[in-house]
């Protein structure tokens, strides 16, 4: 278990390093504060959390939120480092304050496409930003658009050594990253690429000859990190930018830890997951970091390498700490042009063409979300473009308020459905439910929309969670407005179910419904032949998934089964 834990922390090790740097180079700050962030946040973030895969760490849509405060700071001629460590501690305590009062549910009414489309949109902007670093040619504030313009019309300057140390830096990444697919074994291809440009920069002496260098922006000391304590009389100042910071951390942590736990089975608690992240970034306010998030990279990396409990974490934060410690200064070599090409792989990696497909595709409200979201993140400060996502998301939660109605349909005595009628004394003279115990039936009704998504997710998990059940038959007949993120639950659940053997089978699905599980894939992933699309007559395809469900060897019965009985006496109707 020790040896797995330590494998899987080396790993992360070696990930963190790298990522470390460029993600405070996307900030705007000290690349000795993208170190620092995993150390501290890394170790507590472990300890603390309720999930033992998820890895605290910077992250780069934070980053790229963090560098509109550091935007503003040098303006006003703030101390960055000081603006860093206490947006880190406002982030903190509004997140611990947030699992205290078990706050979890609200991110359900936060939707995917506005995640989507900020990630989407920061991508672009963290690609457009290391232009000038590619280039060694000056910055220009403003928008998107504003900084293209300005890099275009400066290009004529570019120094040709940092270009190509850029391109050669970012054809060794990509030639390691295939040779890893090939392999099909792990390379840590970030941590090589930057060790080859060190080793570049040292032997050619690339500083002399006007390639910017790390030192260049900030000194790495090879020791432990300073203690810093915040300057809370900017909290006024820092408060809109720490929401948004919280709200955008909360959101990326939470999907992660749910991502791995639809993988591993392991339960989570969104408060708990909220107060450790909330910890790791007052840990990060002393120590000076910068926010933190819980990594999907680094995370995932933790649990591909077999790590076995939160010690991973732990250890990974301490062998960054040693990593400082004895190659701190070695790291100060390393040409930004060089980590500029990483970060053009990272902007790419963080466009998901088949998310913005599934969501540009599925629904006209997930659309005008994503592209809202998106076209926000260019043209405002990013802050605000969270903000204008979640309005636009609330928007159109308005106009599909109605919550959704999740109740269990029961075979009665007499052969036949009893909707929604739970007990004895609720249901009709003569119709005393009885249950086949393998094969459970559950009826929606309301509005499937992504606020409702976590509530049909643990519904439909509290169903599906008996191990006598095998098979859960959803009637979906009475749901309106299914969209991309309901649907993404639909397949959670599926593919539980389907990972112990077991099955969930849809009914009474609409056309429209069908059409949007084609589009976004969940079709194919759901099974075809566990989809049964609405038929005219009353509790038709109920009928045809019912003797799906008796004919699969899932199905078990001891005596005579009542959902047996009910479709011999349908079929005799």
């Amino acid at each position: 278990m020790l040896w797995a834990d330590l494998s899987a922390a080396s790993a992360i090790m070696f990930l963190a390093i790298p990522q470390g740097v460029a993600y405070a180079i996307i900030a705007g700050l000290d690349p000795k504060m993208g170190l620092y962030a995993s150390i501290a946040p890394t170790i507590i973030g472990s300890l603390f959390r309720s999930s033992r895969h998820v890895v605290t760490a910077p992250t780069n849509a934070i980053s790229l939120l963090v560098a509109g405060a550091v935007v503003v700071a040098n303006q006003n001629g703030q101390d960055a480092t000081t603006v860093a460590v206490t947006l880190a501690f406002l982030v903190g305590a509004m997140q611990f304050g947030a699992g205290v009062f078990r706050l979890g549910s609200i991110l359900d009414y936060i939707s995917s496409p506005v995640v989507l489309g900020y990630i989407t949109g920061a991508g672009v902007l963290i690609g457009v930003g290391q232009l000038p670093n590619i280039t060694n040619t000056a910055q220009t504030i403003g928008n998107m658009f504003q900084s293209v313009s300005g890099w275009i019309g400066g290009v004529s300057e570019a120094h040709t050594l940092s270009v190509i140390v850029a391109i050669g830096s970012l054809l060794l990444l990509l030639i390691l990253r295939r040779l890893a697919k090939v392999l099909d074994k792990p390379i840590p291809s970030a941590l090589i690429t930057m060790v080859a440009a060190l080793g570049a920069s040292v032997a050619l002496d690339l500083k002399s000859q006007g390639v910017l260098v790390v030192s260049d922006i900030g000194n790495i000391p090879s020791g432990l990190p300073d203690l810093v304590s915040p300057d809370l009389t900017m909290t006024i100042a820092l408060l809109p930018m720490a929401l948004a910071c919280t709200v955008l951390s909360l959101v990326e942590s939470t999907s992660v830890a749910r991502s791995i736990s639809q993988r591993t089975g392991q339960k989570l608690d969104s408060s708990v997951e909220f107060t450790g992240q909330g910890l790791a970034n007052l840990a990060a306010a002393f120590s000076g970091a910068y926010p933190t998030s819980g990594s999907l990279s680094k995370s995932a990396l933790n649990e591909q390498s077999g790590a076995s409990s939160r010690l991973s974490g732990v250890l990974a934060g301490l062998l960054v700490l040693l990593a400082v410690l004895v190659a701190g200064e070695y790291i100060n070599a390393v040409p930004i042009a060089s980590l500029a090409g990483l970060l053009l792989v990272v902007a790419y990696d963080l466009i998901d063409y088949r998310a913005i497909k599934a969501t540009v595709l599925a629904h006209s409200g997930d659309r005008l979300v994503f592209l809202g979201t998106l076209l926000a993140t260019w043209m405002m400060p990013l802050d605000r473009a969270i903000y204008f996502g979640v309005g636009v998301s609330i928007f159109v939660f308005l106009r599909q308020s109605r919550m959704i109605s999740v109740t269990p349909l029961r075979v009665g005595s007499k052969a036949r459905l009893i909707e929604g009628h739970g007990d004895v004394e609720d249901s009709p003279s003569g119709y005393e439910p009885c249950e086949c115990p393998s094969i459970k039936l559950v009826n929606v009704e309301g509005s499937l929309f992504y606020g409702a998504s976590g509530q049909l997710y643990s519904r439909l998990a509290v169903a599906s969670s008996d191990s006598e059940t095998k098979a859960l038959i959803l009637r979906i007949k009475g749901g309106q407005g299914l969209d991309v993120t309901t649907s993404t639950a639909l397949v959670s659940i599926a593919k539980q179910m389907a990972s112990s053997g077991r099955r969930l089978l849809i009914v009474g699905v609409t056309p429209s419904a069908m059409s949007l599980l084609d589009k976004v894939g969940a079709t194919d992933e759901i099974g075809r032949d566990n989809i049964f699309p609405a038929r005219p007559g009353l509790f038709e395809a109920m009928d045809l998934a019912i003797k799906s469900a008796l004919a699969g060897p899932e199905h078990s019965h001891e005596g005579v089964c009542p959902l047996k009985l009910y479709i011999e006496s349908r079929s005799i109707e």
